[in-house]
């Protein structure tokens, strides 16, 4: 490689700064490392998937598990890129087959679990090490940086989640509400029971669309950490500047080479005074400070003050004190007693005065809180003695004329509710359901007390149903919604069986006729 035909300044920097280099150059190259990813990746999660459909979770984790292999696609590009040389796409892709050869095996078992992955992926892929070579090599590249790159991996984790995450519920978002009250999210968990593996399927795709982002700036956050790493440790900056002035003098090599060989001949020998430059010779012999008298001289010094103090005395002062032979202060002066005191507490009573000003404080505290237990006892004393209430019912208020378009008015429904649902049923299936439902939400205000609003949707009262903890009416209502809402807003006719059911069961909850 030539360090002069480098797209990036090369300096020593910071971990910090070093992983800032890295997005940038991801950001550089973006559109090649996002596509050349997604050639890659998105055909194996989906052959991965095909395979083993029946195991969506077994799917992404063999895909997880396979990253490393799709690192090394990236790290390719990105070192091309940075001397200038970028390949083009289908250099890309054509070159990918070769750099799975290198230690992949390693690279999926016992490696697969490093924190430093990103920052070491570089000394196999770009170096070629292995062995003695490549661990002589990562010990002397893990003597710093090692911190920054293992956090490096651990936010990467952090951040692959929350965006997965993220990205779950904002497709959560786009479902329409019509479709949404039909879900169960406990279903939608029981996959092998309800048939939802192609939910979990299309959840999961989530993750690898995720990744066509994040991992290319993984791996160039832990490839720019490496270069500052080698760039410390080789001086490259240092060679760089030598070989800025290597290209000035070239021009004036030849006229330095002339100056000296006519300045030579008037220089004296090197060779005149050799006999004096010896260790033995006289000049070297006749010095006044031999070695023992330096020594003897420095443990002299350091074993007097300032460096050794025999005693450490510690005590309060006021400014600048007077001396002992200079005039006592007045009696009548203003700070003279307090002086006194300091005096009395740096004697050998100081002991004695730091425990008395311990019991004081002690003594306040459990003054503060026998004052604050008796200033509020009685709070304390109806909380010991609270005794549970009933939660007061809701008191009656009056039903909303309409909800949904639907008059649940008491008066407005007949006497036999499923008998009336029975004779609609066959010439006008969507009022019979609406008469069911309509008589529904009459029930609950006026026998169950629920707090029914014009303004609520299909969902919240569902929502307040369950809050009765009656499972069999929560069915019930659940079933009805939903058909109520086929039919209503997606004009699906309800299945034929369905009046059979749902009449059976209105007249085991609510009986055969309304009281009026």
């Amino acid at each position: 490689m030539r360090l002069s035909d480098a797209t990036v300044v090369i300096r020593p920097r910071t971990t910090w700064e070093a992983m800032d280099l890295g997005v940038l150059m991801s950001q550089q190259h973006r559109w090649l490392l996002m596509t050349s990813w997604a050639i890659i990746t998105v055909p194996v999660y989906l052959l991965l998937a095909l395979l083993l459909w029946d195991s969506p979770s077994l799917v992404v984790f063999l895909f997880w598990w396979l990253k490393p292999a799709f690192d090394r696609l990236p790290l390719y590009i990105l070192s091309k890129a940075l001397f200038g040389e970028t390949p083009t796409l289908r250099q890309a892709l054509r070159q990918w087959p070769a750099l799975l050869k290198p230690q992949l095996f390693a690279s999926l078992t016992w490696r697969r679990f490093s924190l430093s992955r990103s920052f070491l992926m570089p000394v196999v892929q770009l170096e070629g090490l292995a062995g003695e070579a490549r661990q002589q090599r990562l010990r002397v590249l893990l003597q710093r940086n090692r911190g920054a790159a293992q956090w490096l991996t651990i936010i990467g984790m952090h951040l692959e989640t929350a965006l997965w995450f993220g990205l779950m519920a904002l497709f959560y978002l786009f479902v329409p509400q019509q479709v949404e009250v039909e879900w169960d999210w406990q279903m939608l968990i029981a996959a092998a029971e309800h048939d939802w593996l192609w939910f979990e399927h299309l959840v999961n795709f989530l993750y690898p669309l995720l990744l066509i982002v994040w991992e290319p700036i993984y791996v160039a956050c832990g490839f720019s950490l490496y270069l500052n790493r080698r760039t410390i440790l080789e001086a490259w900056d240092i060679e760089l500047v030598f070989r800025r002035l290597r290209q000035r003098l070239n021009g004036v090599a030849p006229a330095l080479m002339l100056l000296a060989l006519t300045l030579l001949p008037m220089a004296p020998p090197a060779w005149a005074n050799e006999d004096n430059i010896g260790p033995d010779s006289p000049r070297m012999l006749n010095q006044p400070l031999t070695s023992q008298a330096s020594r003897d001289s420095i443990e002299a010094i350091l074993n007097a003050p300032p460096f050794k103090n025999p005693q450490t005395v510690t005590r309060y002062r006021f400014g600048e004190e007077p001396s002992e032979t200079a005039e006592a202060p007045e009696s009548n002066s203003d700070l003279g007693w307090l002086k006194a005191l300091f005096k009395w507490l740096g004697s050998q009573r100081f002991d004695i005065a730091a425990a008395l000003i311990q019991v004081v404080l002690w003594a306040c505290l459990v003054g503060a809180i026998v004052w604050l237990a008796w200033r509020y006892r009685e709070r304390l004393s109806g909380l010991v003695n609270r005794q549970p209430t009933k939660r007061p019912l809701p008191a009656d208020r009056p039903a909303p004329a309409q909800m949904f378009g639907l008059d649940i008015r008491e008066e407005s429904l007949p006497l036999d509710v499923a008998t009336r649902v029975e004779q609609l049923w066959a010439a006008n299936p969507r009022e019979a359901l609406g008469l069911l439902y309509r008589a529904l939400l009459s029930r609950l205000h006026y026998d169950f007390k629920l707090p029914l609003k014009a303004a609520d949707t299909e969902g919240q009262v569902l929502q307040r149903i369950e809050q009765l903890q009656q499972e069999e009416l929560s069915g019930f209502s659940a079933n009805l919604t939903r058909h109520w809402q086929n039919i209503a807003y997606g004009h699906r006719a309800p299945p034929p069986h369905l009046q059979q059911e749902l009449c059976d069961a209105w007249r085991e909850l609510f009986g055969p006729q309304v009281s009026r």
